[in-house]
């Protein structure tokens, strides 16, 4: 926050606070569109509150696997609360109004979470890898220093390029135009409003998105050739079988979220390119948070049984 209030401090912007256009203008689906994200944000809510506080609460799940599983989930759901509540206005409110320090924060926590949530998947995979590959050495390989060192990158990472891009976001001017096509304050719709040069916020964004997303997505995918490859060792047909539906989700959920991210920034920013971006941004800002307490552990079954007995105890407590 500090350096936020620094940088907007030497900002000599005219525009003191921008209006947010929106998923669409609508007003036949503007019912229907409140209501299926609300469910979304409840059920992201709900699900990754749910998984934080049960591996927190239960002592068999203090592993690494679980470790990356809770910081994943507290990152899907303070990320999918920095723009959500200003979405859902959008549908109820015929012109939604966003502060310009409320537009630079929120694109600085947004981007701090999206790219740390590049980084911290990329944990997770390679913690398969190991687990897989190397079962013996997985203990010291990866030890509570390895994981607490991998999740600090993670945040790390995420902090860097989001100071990146926010720097370079408040060394623009914004005139008059102050309509942002979009239903949060993300780049490339800010970069159309400015009447100042961007190029080097482009290229900003072509190097560091292009960074964040090759270097995570080259290592995810080493880690997924060593997997492949160890599974078709298994000789257990079951094994393989397991083996191969808990990766084939992983991949799911990795390809849902690089592949809109890298549509949503590695295009031309043209106005129709734009339009496709907003639609893209709701699998990686919106589907993907409330899907990955499904995929990554409401399908493991260490997971389910924790969960069994956690609420054993509640129904026990409210019988007595």
């Amino acid at each position: 926050m500090r350096v936020i209030e620094l940088m907007l401090a030497r900002n000599d912007s005219l525009v003191t606070e921008f209006v947010l256009a929106g998923l669409t203008d609508c007003p036949e689906l503007q019912k229907p569109l409140l209501f299926l994200f609300t469910v979304i944000y409840i059920v992201t809510v709900v699900g990754n509150l749910g998984l934080i506080i049960l591996i927190s609460l239960n002592s068999h799940l203090h592993t690494p696997m679980y470790y990356f599983l809770f910081n994943l989930s507290f990152i899907d759901l303070c990320y999918s609360s920095v723009f959500t509540p200003k979405m859902l206005v959008n549908f109820v409110s015929k012109k939604n109004i966003i502060s310009y320090v409320g537009c630079m924060t929120q694109l600085f926590f947004f981007l701090f979470f999206v790219i740390s949530e590049c980084y911290m998947l990329t944990s997770m995979a390679y913690d398969r890898y190991v687990a897989i590959c190397n079962p013996l050495l997985y203990k010291v390989t990866m030890s509570h220093q390895v994981s607490s060192v991998l999740t600090f990158a993670a945040y790390l990472m995420g902090f860097a390029g989001a100071t990146a891009h926010t720097g370079c976001m408040l060394r623009l001017t914004f005139c008059d135009v102050n309509i942002i096509n979009h239903y949060l304050c993300d780049i490339l719709p800010l970069l159309q409003l400015s009447c100042t040069s961007t190029y080097v916020n482009e290229i900003v964004v072509l190097i560091v998105v292009g960074i964040n997303i090759t270097v995570p997505s080259f290592t995810i995918l080493i880690s997924y050739i060593f997997i492949i490859t160890s599974i078709f060792h298994i000789k257990s047909t079951q094994g393989r079988s397991k083996a191969f539906s808990t990766c084939s989700s992983h991949i799911v959920a990795l390809s849902l979220f690089f592949g809109s991210v890298a549509f949503m920034y590695l295009k031309y920013s043209s106005p129709g390119s734009m339009e496709q971006g907003k639609v893209s941004s709701v699998f990686y800002t919106n589907v993907g948070p409330m899907l990955n307490p499904l995929i990554y552990s409401l399908r493991n079954k260490d997971v389910k049984v924790a969960l069994r007995r956690a609420l054993i105890k509640i129904q026990r407590r409210n019988m007595l």
